[in-house]
């Protein structure tokens, strides 16, 4: 990322985050920099997401999904709970 992307992000973050905000964004920053490489997040190649796709598809071909209805009556229990 350039240096003059980096610059408008912050000044966009600085005209939307509070000062608390700010704080844990940077904290968190922080943190996450100084993971070992092995855990910090990176893309997912085609060749993985090929494989979570056909993954995905047979569970579906199996008939292993939830409707919307199940999904919305989970969701909402998690809110309420």
């Amino acid at each position: 990322m350039s240096t003059s992307t980096l610059t408008r992000l912050l000044d966009y973050l600085y005209g939307t985050l509070t000062p608390n905000n700010m704080r844990w964004v940077g904290e968190h920053l922080i943190e996450y920099a100084q993971k070992e490489e092995s855990k910090q997040l990176r893309p997912y190649t085609m060749k993985e997401i090929d494989e979570m796709l056909d993954e995905a598809e047979a569970a579906f071909a199996a008939g292993d999904y939830l409707t919307n209805d199940e999904v919305f009556h989970h969701r909402n229990e998690s809110i309420l709970a």
